[in-house]
């Protein structure tokens, strides 16, 4: 049986994930801080912020996941949950940071730590989910674009540090058509095609792009790739946008 835990499952990439995963064959479980219907097997609410402020939130986790796997082992980690603040440089707080890094970095860290044997007994891999922000940002993202750029190099460390033993990768989407971006631009149709139109293939990506990514990734299409990042982002990582 082929395994999956997927954090942020409730979101709009993390519920694409989930029905994609299913799809593919694994049996998936979905973590999310809410409460929600959830396109998973199973669903643990947990806040993956607490794996770093809590070991007893942490050790209740991966007792729930291992109940839940038995002895097939953990053949797929996805770390999708993050959390995005958004403030200019003068006016960031300690405490931005430190949710910021407990959840986008640590958390990560922590998971993949605590369900290392897991992943070795199903011969699995790691997929963190990072952003374009990694490497190409705009104001008021420092926080977020930050720990997106920690999360790719903490994957090329892992994927070196970990060797044979378990393989790491990430994915830097950007612009995805989740219900959340959709919302933001509603009644704003010009301003959508705008931000469609500065991606060299004039859309945004949708959901199950990046879910399908994942899937290849952690399947055996992929045993040569580790410590590789996939940008998922219409190619416009690599396009200026000087005035014309």
């Amino acid at each position: 049986m082929k395994t999956a835990l997927i954090t942020g499952a409730l979101g709009g990439i993390g519920q694409a994930m989930c029905a994609e995963f299913q799809r593919a064959g694994y049996f998936v479980i979905g973590t999310d801080r809410r409460e929600g219907a959830c396109a998973c097997n199973a669903f643990l609410r947990v806040d993956i912020r607490e794996l770093y402020t809590s070991s007893s939130v942490r050790k209740k986790l991966i007792a729930d996941v291992r109940a839940l796997t038995g002895n097939h082992g953990l053949t797929v980690l996805v770390n999708n949950a993050a959390i995005q603040i958004l403030n200019k440089t003068g006016d960031i707080q300690v405490s931005d940071w430190d949710a910021t890094l407990q959840t986008n970095l640590i958390a990560p860290f922590l998971l993949l730590q605590a369900l290392l044997t897991d992943l070795e007994k199903a011969k699995g891999s790691v997929v963190n989910i990072a952003s374009i922000h990694s490497v190409a940002t705009k104001p008021t993202f420092v926080c977020y674009a930050t720990s997106k750029a920690a999360l790719v190099g903490m994957t090329r460390a892992l994927a070196v540090d970990l060797g044979p033993r378990v393989r790491v990768n990430s994915i830097n989407p950007a612009a995805t058509a989740t219900p959340m971006l959709l919302a933001g631009f509603e009644g704003k149709s010009k301003e959508f095609d705008d931000l469609a139109k500065k991606h060299p293939l004039e859309r945004i990506a949708q959901p199950w792009e990046v879910a399908k990514t994942a899937i290849f990734l952690a399947s055996e299409d992929a045993a040569f790739i580790t410590g590789a990042c996939l940008h998922i982002d219409g190619g416009i990582g690599g396009r200026l946008h000087d005035p014309v």
